[in-house]
């Protein structure tokens, strides 16, 4: 695949073109930063004056999904853009060097963390006797956290074996948990929940860790004529997990907050706050997606597309803690 552009439109280049690009570097910056500025503060911010009570460790649970999903996104990733380059004629046989190991190593360490919370009945524990291991058999939410530390110890053996495509089983056993345990037996059609979050996390996990992979690559290649074919392979298929996530983002919260009461609720609750700042930080990730996608294909060098590439990984990043924090705060209606 061979990426050119013609010569005339080569003429608007130079510093002209290279102040409009910091402007829209800056403005992009500007409106995630503000779009962050709720959760980056962490739960206090987002509830105050709402008269929801902030349940206790909620920025330590926080964190603890934050390094979850980050955890699952890194191998998800690592896989699909393997497989993405494996279909790509004349790809070098170099790769960067895989971060699976570590980031199942992180996982399992966030997923201990959570399932003791769930063993103290969903309190911080004050110390490890507090810690009732054995009641996690006893509970619906024990097992799935079970599950999900069983299921990172699994995948980081599997990262460090002759055939690390396996973990791609045990981590597929952790998205499934994640997706039964946010939606209780006593919700409103708890599968239908279930289904989604199981879609929009998987999605979600190809699309962060695919594309920090995809940049890792790069570097690791250093301007083979693959590299170029191999960001284009995967922003066809970037544009289809957005499509994806944003379909059952936006089922997900109608199921939460019925339409009359979306305008209401997306103002005075924290879930609904934060809810926001994640509609507008995603919009931004999707406008730096599309700038990345036009330089792709118009600019005289296509790899100049790694720039607002990289600016959407960090944005990426701020979405993850985002969703980490948006599933510890109080669903604003319970059905």
């Amino acid at each position: 695949m061979t990426l050119t552009r013609p010569p005339s439109r080569t003429a608007g280049t130079g510093r002209h073109a290279r102040a409009a690009g910091t402007g829209r570097t800056v403005a992009v910056l500007v409106l995630i930063v503000l779009a962050a500025l709720i959760p980056v503060l962490g739960p206090s911010p987002a509830l105050h004056g709402t008269g929801e009570a902030e349940a206790p460790g909620t920025g330590g649970i926080a964190l603890l999904r934050t390094v979850l999903f980050a955890a699952l996104s890194v191998p998800v990733g690592e896989l699909i853009v393997n497989r993405l380059a494996r279909s790509l004629p004349g790809t070098p046989p170099e790769r960067p060097r895989s971060w699976s190991p570590y980031a199942a190593a992180a996982g399992f360490v966030a997923a201990l963390g959570l399932a003791s919370v769930v063993a103290t009945g969903n309190l911080v524990p004050d110390s490890v006797a507090d810690i009732d291991a054995g009641g996690l058999y006893e509970s619906r939410d024990g097992k799935l956290a079970l599950l999900e530390v069983n299921g990172f110890l699994a995948a980081c053996l599997c990262a460090t074996s002759r055939r690390p495509g396996l973990q791609v089983w045990p981590l597929a056993a952790v998205i499934v948990a994640e997706a039964l345990r946010a939606h209780p037996t006593t919700e409103y059609s708890p599968l239908l929940g279930s289904g989604l979050t199981l879609v929009h996390l998987t999605c979600a996990s190809l699309w962060v860790g695919g594309l920090l992979y995809v940049l890792r690559t790069l570097r690791q290649w250093r301007g083979a004529e693959a590299g170029p074919a191999l960001l284009g392979l995967y922003a066809r298929v970037a544009a289809v997990l957005l499509a994806a996530i944003t379909a059952t983002g936006v089922c997900s919260s109608l199921r939460r907050m019925p339409p009359g009461t979306i305008a209401d609720q997306l103002t005075d609750t924290a879930y609904g706050r934060v809810l926001l700042a994640k509609v507008i930080l995603v919009a931004a990730v999707a406008a730096l997606a599309l700038w990345a996608r036009i330089r792709l294909s118009r600019a005289a060098d296509p790899l100049t597309a790694c720039s607002p590439a990289r600016a959407e990984v960090v944005a990426l990043g701020v979405v993850v803690a985002v969703s980490g924090l948006l599933t510890a705060l109080p669903v604003p209606i319970r059905w």
